[in-house]
């Protein structure tokens, strides 16, 4: 099936159910599941601590990415209105040039051991180097399973570092995570290391933990958009130097690289994965890639023939196997749907999913604005907050935006109104 889908917003809930369901040939069990959101509080007890209960996010389906030359419906989990709509927008005007072209640098995660109080720094970042292929062999026995399939630490570097209290030596493993986040591999790698770089050092050992910077774990996505159907040159330029402006100016490339996370997060949380984790990557990552300023997570140009080409690159420490994903049911049918096998699937398409979304919020600052997009949903939300049910909340809706007046006080006013 085509994930090109003319009019999904406007089908019924249970008729888009039917649409998933046969895409990704779920089972009706498996739609009861997702349409409910049920989850054991039983499960729920397991998976965190001081459980009372389960707090729902929206779930919903973004329509028509083209990915790698595969046709994928990317479910999208959000209390933000506006977002999916926006994606599903984009990726059918991407469609038109081909779609999305990912590519990744695999699954390497970076673990960090901090040795303090070192007479001598650098003969110590010496003595670690040169029991590398030991470091190493630790490592690995930490974690058969994961050399079994073909990762495991595979290298080592030391860095001597300032700081505040004194020059720290900063060893560094290099781990191929495979179709794993990794992050409990990795931790439990550090720990096993830290006698031995202790006794190397001959200072102290203090934290081991994960690097979320995972710059080994790169995603990066490409996207060619026809300039005639996103709205003609105009729209191009402005696309354009809505991104040099956000470049130039660190208050506006936050909320530049926030509409980015509106669509990678939402993709996060569906399938399950540590959508904080992601946030941090991406964020350091733009504030590192080029020394002395926080940056774009993506480039908007113009090509040879005029239209707009899209990039992005964005760490992606995403998994599939362990963790949550593994756990929470409605996160392992969301896998289902997207139809991925490896972890590095699963970061492309978030990737193409945050250009998407870069995209969409680009054009309508430069065309008809932000707030167009958001208004209508807005609205019904606030028709509903003051107790609009049925036909009155699009009733409600409608006449605040005809006003340009949507507001909790007008909203209280037109339900007093209806109901006489």
């Amino acid at each position: 099936m085509s994930s090109r889908i003319s009019g999904f917003y406007k089908k019924s809930i249970s008729e888009r159910l039917a649409i998933v369901k046969e895409f990704a040939n779920l089972t009706d069990e498996n739609m009861e599941l997702i349409a409910h959101g049920k989850i054991e509080i039983s499960l729920v007890d397991r998976m965190i601590e001081n459980a009372i209960g389960v707090m729902s996010i929206p779930l919903g389906i973004a329509t028509n990415f083209l990915i790698n030359g595969k046709d994928i419906l990317v479910p999208m989990s959000t209390e933000e209105t506006s977002v999916i709509a926006a994606a599903s927008n984009a990726a059918r005007m991407a469609r038109i040039k081909g779609g999305f072209t990912c590519t990744n640098t695999g699954s390497t995660m970076i673990g960090q051991i901090q040795a303090v109080n070192i007479p001598d720094p650098y003969g110590a970042k010496m003595r670690i180097m040169e029991a590398r292929e030991e470091i190493i062999d630790i490592a690995n026995q930490q974690d058969p399973i994961l050399v079994k399939f073909g990762g495991g630490c595979n290298d080592v570097r030391v860095r001597v570092i300032d700081s505040t209290i004194s020059p720290m030596v900063i060893t560094e493993i290099l781990v191929d995570c495979g179709d794993a986040a990794g992050m409990n591999a990795v931790n439990s790698m550090n720990e096993a290391l830290a006698p031995l770089v202790e006794k190397l050092s001959g200072g102290e050992v203090r934290l081991r933990i994960i690097s979320n910077l995972a710059d080994k774990r790169l995603v990066r996505v490409r996207a060619v958009f026809d300039k005639d159907t996103i709205g003609g040159e105009s729209v191009v330029e402005s696309i354009i130097a809505a991104c040099a402006f956000a470049e130039a100016d660190p208050y506006r490339c936050s909320t530049h690289n926030k509409g980015i996370m509106n669509g990678i997060d939402a993709v996060i949380v569906a399938t399950g994965n540590d959508w904080r984790a992601i946030e941090a990557g991406a964020h350091s990552y733009a504030a590192t890639k080029e020394p002395g300023r926080y940056s774009s997570l993506t480039t908007w140009e113009k090509d040879q023939d005029g239209d707009l080409v899209g990039t992005i690159e964005v760490p992606m420490a995403v998994g599939l196997v362990g963790g949550v994903t593994k756990v929470h049911p409605i996160a392992q049918k969301n896998i289902k749907i997207l139809g991925v096998k490896r972890a590095t699937e699963l970061g492309e398409i978030a990737a193409a999913v945050g250009l998407a979304q870069n995209f969409a919020a680009l054009r309508a600052l430069a065309t008809v604005g932000i707030q167009k997009g958001h208004m209508s949903l807005h609205a019904r939300n606030i028709a509903i907050q003051v107790g609009a049910k049925g036909t009155e909340i699009e009733k409600i809706a409608e006449q605040m935006i005809i006003e340009k007046k949507v507001r909790e006080d007008r909203a209280r006013e037109l339900l007093a109104e209806l109901k006489g």
